[in-house]
């Protein structure tokens, strides 16, 4: 039985995870958080399947180390590929951030016409459809696999003229689709939400994955009594590793979560 006081595992292939962990603490601010971001070995959307479940599980070793209580997959790639592997080896909770978006975007499309942009992997797994599909069989879901994405986010190119003509030429074939709602299918792309937002027009509702997940955790620890009960006080309730880069990702880790990003500790993750 997990300890309810353990704190909650987060990880991604780098720094778009950390929009989903702000989400965790914005709903349930008395938890404890360690994230992993895997930014020695991005991207993960161009890797093959097997690459992306190994990289998983040493992810999740190095979490479980951590005696985490709760794993969250804040990445939608490893999420597609590896999810319904690895919760089968595991005796806690643990989510991906692709069900709690499905289900948002399929409560809010008007016309059934929904749209995903994603990494290649994640768009090219189909698992969006196939969950969205499971809930409501008429749907219409169109994938835009969007790459250069999260190289820009990475490199902290958020409003940028560079970025707005990349988004521009990925987005304007979705838009010909006329879909009524647009799920950001990347942890990384709510920080490109206002580029998004403003290309497809106001009738285009966004869906970030991020949030909905938050909420789903949120539900998860309450089923399972696990609510951290703040008897033990916490020196550092928040703490960030990587696998390279460290300096890089508490400058821009600023940006997302300002003040709450002290110091990131780099670890070899392939010893897991």
């Amino acid at each position: 039985m997990a300890d309810r006081n353990s704190p909650i595992g987060v990880f991604d292939s780098g720094v778009g995870g950390l929009t989903v962990a702000r989400e965790i603490m914005r709903q349930i601010p008395d938890e404890r958080i360690i994230y992993f971001g895997d930014t020695a070995r991005l991207p993960y959307g161009s890797k093959s399947s097997d690459t992306i479940i190994r990289y998983t599980r040493q992810n999740i070793r190095f979490l479980l180390d951590q005696d985490v209580k709760a794993i969250v997959i804040a990445c939608n790639t490893a999420t597609a590929f590896a999810l319904e592997t690895v919760e089968k080896e595991l005796d806690i909770p643990i989510i991906g951030v692709i069900h709690a978006g499905a289900k948002t975007a399929i409560e809010s499309t008007r016309n059934g016409k929904i749209g995903i942009i994603g990494t290649e992997g994640t768009i090219r797994s189909g698992v969006y459809t196939r969950v969205m599909k499971k809930m409501k069989d008429d749907i219409e879901v169109i994938g835009k696999a969007c790459p250069l994405f999260v190289p820009l986010v990475e490199e902290g190119l958020l409003h940028d003229s560079v970025t707005d003509e990349i988004a521009s030429r990925y987005l304007s074939e979705l838009k010909g689709k006329f879909i009524d709602t647009l799920v950001l299918g990347c942890t990384h792309y709510p920080l490109l939400r206002s580029t998004v937002g403003r290309l497809m027009g106001p009738e285009v509702k966004l869906v970030n994955p991020a949030y909905e997940t938050a909420l789903e955790l949120k539900q998860i620890l309450g089923e399972a009594e696990l609510f951290c009960d703040r008897k033990e006080e916490f020196q550092e309730r928040y703490s960030f590793y990587v696998s390279d880069l460290a300096e890089k990702f508490t400058d821009f880790a600023a940006s997302i979560l300002p003040g709450q990003v002290k110091e990131t500790k780099q670890i070899n993750i392939e010893q897991f």
